[in-house]
């Protein structure tokens, strides 16, 4: 897709993430960030800076244990600064104007007040906003939406990409890291792929979040785009990783999934379905957490096929979604809005059916 831009245009477009400490000191005040937003600790002030305090405090050690295995900090910046200048290429190639991408992350440095100066300071025509969370979440997207809209104060028409659950190169990229990382050990079988998701307490989807159903429609998008191995001996759960605290969470949990492999037989291959950037939620909690897991439980295999990153066709895949949402102000999502069930879709109450 093309535009034919007006002369003189300036487009920034807004990159959206969770963000991590960039070393040791700055584990505590990640965490404190982190559980002291509303989204994700809903409890009125000033209770909910009590709990975040305390949740950073004791959770401070183990944290900084997990990152200490991936050199002392978070390399989500790094990656997250490598998919910016690659979009920026790929954008400025197509679009023929001046086009910058910026970066805003949520709970650590460059936080999205301070990206929010820097954007208003390069003077834009066009604001789009892009999330790097596929899946819509009021716990990710929604919360980093939220905050934009407090700390923007600049100039420029404002356009959001909501979600991009089954974009075309978003799965095409997941397929290949699939097929490539099969195939790298020999295609070893039985195979069961596993796509491992972050998890959420059952309670937020069942008040409307659209992020379980979009993660859904993101494995089918992956599974359509599968290569003739997967007619063989391959077959596929969803899963959800990272659970904490007593409440319920989306299930089944990674460990329980890959003790049904176990039982089955079943070597796996494990896909971060809703991270597009290497974190610790793929190097440690993946690659060694779970990785111990399976050789504790006897598995034949068990294998983690890289998150997409800067692979061309996920990149091009978010250029088209920028480009879309170009020609359509407001909020939008990059396919098809969410069903009517889930009334936390923010299409539906920001997005073109609000009006």
């Amino acid at each position: 897709m093309t535009l034919s831009p007006e002369s003189g245009s300036r487009v920034a477009v807004v990159l959206f993430n969770l963000g991590g400490p960039d070393g040791p000191d700055a584990v505590r005040p990640f965490l404190f960030n982190l559980f002291n937003d509303k989204a994700i600790i809903p409890a009125p002030q000033p209770f909910r800076w009590l709990i975040a305090r305390l949740i950073s405090t004791t959770r401070a050690k183990s944290a900084r244990a997990n990152y200490a295995i991936m050199g002392g900090g978070s390399p989500l910046l790094p990656g997250t600064e490598a998919q910016a200048r690659v979009l920026e290429g790929a954008l400025a190639a197509r679009l023929g104007e001046t086009v910058k991408v910026f970066i805003a992350m949520r709970y650590w440095q460059p936080f999205t007040e301070q990206t929010a100066r820097e954007v208003a300071a390069f003077a834009p025509t066009e604001v789009v906003l892009l999330p790097l969370y596929p899946q819509y979440s009021t716990t990710t997207t929604g919360s980093s939406l939220d905050a934009w809209r407090a700390a923007y104060k600049g100039p420029g028409l404002v356009h959001t990409v909501c979600c991009y659950p089954d974009e075309t190169g978003l799965a095409e990229a997941h397929s290949r890291s699939i097929e490539a990382t099969h195939g790298a050990l020999g295609k070893p079988g039985p195979l069961r792929v596993l796509f491992s998701a972050h998890g959420l307490p059952q309670k937020v989807v069942d008040g409307g979040d659209p992020y379980q159903d979009q993660i859904e429609r993101t494995c089918a998008a992956v599974l359509a785009r599968l290569g003739p191995d997967w007619a063989l001996d391959w077959d596929w759960r969803l899963c959800f990783q990272s659970r904490v605290g007593p409440m319920k969470w989306l299930g089944p949990s990674t460990p329980e999934a890959l003790a049904e492999a176990a039982e089955d037989g079943r070597g796996v291959l494990v896909v971060p379905i809703a991270f597009v950037s290497e974190h610790v939620e793929t190097l440690v909690e993946l690659d060694h957490e779970y990785a111990d897991l399976a050789r504790t439980l006897g598995l034949p295999f068990y294998l983690r096929a890289p998150a997409i990153g800067v692979d061309l066709a996920f990149i091009e895949g978010l250029a088209d979604s920028v480009l879309a949402s170009m020609a359509r102000p407001g909020l939008h999502p990059q396919g098809a809005s969410c069903p009517a069930a889930f009334g936390k879709c923010p299409y539906k109450t920001l997005g073109r059916e609000a009006a």
